[in-house]
């Protein structure tokens, strides 16, 4: 079972200002759930020999409205009356706090599309060991699929040395987007002596990051079968001296992409990031040519030190249309 374990202080914060996502956390890592990612078969490659997964900046990737499909959820729960408690809440903390918050976020609110870049993962499940799943497989069109299923100890890690953080998305309508901001509204007014005791500055910090990731992290339910994650690392809020950019030409458009180095940082708490420990199973997506592609991926897989290479390479045998 995977390790999450906050301070009591921690855990408090986590559950006052980001508590849809505190909820699906300690859930997914009680069930020691693994993550995956399903990419391109060059894509799936290219992480292997490099030990690197790269991001895309938010305003590239296929779904990049949904940025604003959640900042469209938040202020629009704002308005629809949450606007006076979160205000008196605010107030109650430190005097005149919420005149502070508001031209805050609103003013970087524009800015989180250029100033973000993500890597999608999904949650996994043991039954899809064998085939992946089909909504996934289609997602990527034409060409060989991979999938890459990732141990999750790296991603519950408390550590801060790469500034990437995971979150899950949430998965909601407006309406119920609405009530997931009442708890937190909620939380802050059954917590006021608590959260003054964290300062100014601390709840400052964590009340944008929960609308930061409220916005970066919330889609549409009809997405839901997804069921993705998100690594997210913003270079201007949040630059790191471990993450390499360049610019690649990904599909024809020139754009600009950050690396995350698959290794460890034992000193600075993040473990198991490195390829042979991370790397559970690849699932080759369905294919016109299983024996030749395994093959390759077994060889890149020893190349990288992965142990026991055949073991952990499969097959979908879904029969996808269209191939």
């Amino acid at each position: 079972m995977s390790t999450f374990t906050l301070s009591p202080i921690e855990a408090k914060l986590f559950e006052i200002f980001l508590p849809h996502a505190f909820d699906e956390i300690k859930r997914v890592a009680a069930s020691d759930m693994r993550f995956v990612h399903y990419t391109s078969a060059e894509a799936a490659l290219s992480i292997i020999q490099a030990s690197q997964v790269w991001m895309r900046n938010a305003s590239c990737m296929d779904d990049f409205m949904e940025v604003q499909y959640g900042l469209d959820c938040l202020f629009a729960a704002m308005r629809a009356g949450l606007a006076k408690r979160f205000k008196s809440a605010l107030d109650g903390l430190f005097d005149g706090f919420s005149a502070e918050f508001d031209p805050l976020f609103t003013g970087w609110s524009p800015r989180f599309q250029r100033d973000t870049y993500l890597t999608c993962i999904s949650a996994h499940d043991p039954e899809e060991n064998d085939y992946g799943r089909l909504s996934m497989w289609r997602a990527f069109g034409q060409g060989t699929r991979v999938a890459l299923v990732f141990n999750n100890t790296p991603f519950f890690a408390q550590s801060d040395v790469l500034k990437v953080y995971s979150s899950p998305v949430a998965y909601l309508s407006p309406e119920r987007f609405a009530v997931e901001m009442e708890r937190v509204v909620a939380g802050i007014e059954a917590n006021l002596d608590f959260l003054r005791d964290q300062g100014h500055e601390e709840v400052q910090g964590r009340l944008f990051n929960a609308f930061r990731f409220a916005a970066l992290c919330t889609k549409h339910p009809g997405f839901r079968e997804e069921r993705e994650w998100r690594l997210i690392h913003s270079p201007t809020m949040h630059p790191s001296e471990h993450l390499e950019s360049e610019v690649k030409l990904i599909r024809g458009t020139p754009q600009t992409i950050y690396k995350i180095p698959l290794r460890n940082f034992p000193n600075d708490g993040l473990m198991g990031a490195e390829l042979p420990q991370l790397l559970e199973r690849v699932i080759i997506g369905p294919t016109q040519f299983p024996a030749a592609v395994s093959e390759v991926f077994r060889k890149k897989l020893e190349g990288a030190g992965v142990q026991n290479a055949s073991a952990k390479i499969s097959v979908s045998d879904i029969p996808l249309r269209g191939l």
